[in-house]
């Protein structure tokens, strides 16, 4: 299904990704200034994809929605994802889709009942962004950007009867849980540029992110207010993230943003995936690196003591053992050994770096155990690198605090979507797309609660 018929087109005039500082002029200039005066519907907090989808939901069903984010602007952490090409979601089958969100798969499937990565593709393109499915099975737009396909979106929702109030920071709740349960409305209080606001909403949609890339609004703020209130919320930890080695200054100084291509990583527990990664300065990153970061992580935090853990590299996946034994093997007369394996087996540059970083050096007098490390080198990874800096974060509110509509139980009438939730996913179009279905869900909740509140 798709998230709502769509609302009517919106004019070119009001496509501005920049929201207005509130009370600036706009569409909805006056109704927004005097917000802080009456009540709303739904307030939406958070103006990121899952705060703007969850407010396109509602706004479909009829409800008035205020759309609440502490920053100077809208869906910063989604321009930002669309620097290096906007992943919109995945072209893979679907039963293979819903298993790359690992023990949440469950729960996630569920989501994706309601908004799947077919939705993805037909709701960009009644934003008129057309898109295609690259070689990897990830999609993107056409022209790859993300900053037309929000600029699109915001002008439907503005359209739509949306109102935006950036530079409002949350606060927490003004009173204690016995005010802001049944049907009583939520008393928001929200930092300003003219001060705290105090605003009634009949529901809320808290959508705040983890706490990656908090310059982006992603801060983490939330989670002392909504454990306050009896919400079990699991520790935030980095997902998708690099990990830290104890390089030496030659392989730190020498081969930091080189990448190590064609080679297969190895977990203790026999997990192997094949890919590359790039050397940084402080240990590993990129693409096969955050594949395989989860399980890595979390052999980390249970070895503890700072032990780190151990994964393994071969470095010619698609050479057999005994090929590798037979050509270091070989006779290299007066060559030094970084000549012999360069010309026997192609291994120069990085790949020679890691070699000598990680293998000890008597190895180097022993072509059996040499050809043994080449297609099991040992890598010791020490922990993750900071979660401020790292693409997306796991841990949040554990799905087990809500109920099926995502609302949650200590709290009623106030919903919560998207990364501050209990998931984690790979990239490739994984994050994006459950972000967009869990704001479905809760959307949807949160319109069923609605009608059955009493008329006020």
């Amino acid at each position: 299904m798709t998230a709502s018929a769509d609302p009517t087109t919106a004019s070119s005039t009001a496509s501005s990704i920049t929201s207005p500082t509130l009370p600036a002029a706009g569409p909805h200039a006056t109704d927004a200034a005097s917000a802080q005066a009456h009540a709303v519907d739904v307030a939406v907090i958070g103006a990121g994809p899952a705060g703007l989808m969850a407010a396109e939901v509602l706004s479909a069903a009829g409800w008035r929605v205020d759309v609440y984010d502490a920053m100077p602007s809208v869906g910063r952490k989604f321009l930002m994802a669309g620097k290096g090409g906007m992943n919109l979601t995945h072209g893979e089958p679907a039963e293979q889709f819903v298993g790359r969100y690992g023990p949440r798969a469950d729960a996630v499937g569920q989501w994706l009942r309601r908004f799947n990565a077919d939705d993805v593709r037909s709701w960009a393109h009644r934003l008129g962004i057309d898109t295609f499915v690259g070689t990897s099975g990830r999609v993107f737009p056409v022209d790859m950007k993300a900053a037309p396909l929000l600029r699109a979106w915001l002008a439907r929702l503005r359209a739509a009867g949306v109102r935006l109030h950036v530079r409002h920071r949350w606060l927490g709740w003004q009173s204690g849980v016995e005010d802001t349960v049944g049907n009583a409305p939520q008393r928001l209080r929200f930092a300003t540029p003219d001060g705290e606001h105090v605003i009634n909403a009949r529901a809320v949609i808290l959508t705040l992110g983890g706490a990656s890339w908090p310059q982006l609004g992603s801060d983490a703020a939330w989670v002392p207010w909504l454990r306050e209130r009896g919400v079990d919320v699991a520790p935030l930890l980095p997902a998708n993230t690099g990990f830290e080695a104890d390089w030496t200054p030659h392989m730190r100084s020498k081969f930091a943003g080189e990448p190590i291509k064609s080679v297969t990583m190895t977990l203790p527990d026999g997990t192997t995936r094949q890919g590359e990664f790039v050397i940084s300065e402080h240990g590993v990153e990129g693409s096969l690196v955050y594949a395989l970061s989860a399980p890595i992580r979390d052999a980390i935090l249970a070895n503890g003591n700072g032990q780190g853990t151990q994964v393994f590299l071969d470095l010619l996946p698609d050479w057999p053992a005994q090929r590798v034994a037979d050509e270091v093997a070989h006779p290299r007369g007066s060559r030094s050994m970084a000549s012999h394996l360069q010309s026997r087996l192609g291994i120069a540059g990085v790949k020679a770096g890691l070699l000598r970083e990680c293998l000890a050096r008597e190895t180097f007098n022993d072509p059996a155990a040499l050809a043994a490390g080449i297609k099991r080198l040992p890598l010791t990874l020490l922990r993750t690198r900071p979660i401020a800096e790292v693409i997306s974060s796991a841990g949040g509110v554990r799905l087990e605090a809500l109920d099926e509509h995502l609302m949650l139980r200590a709290v009623p009438g106030v919903f919560c979507a998207g990364e501050m939730l209990d998931w984690e996913a790979p990239t490739g179009g994984y994050l994006l797309t459950a972000c967009f279905a869990s704001a479905c869900v809760a959307g949807d909740g949160a319109a069923a609660y609605l009608a059955a509140l009493p008329s006020s």
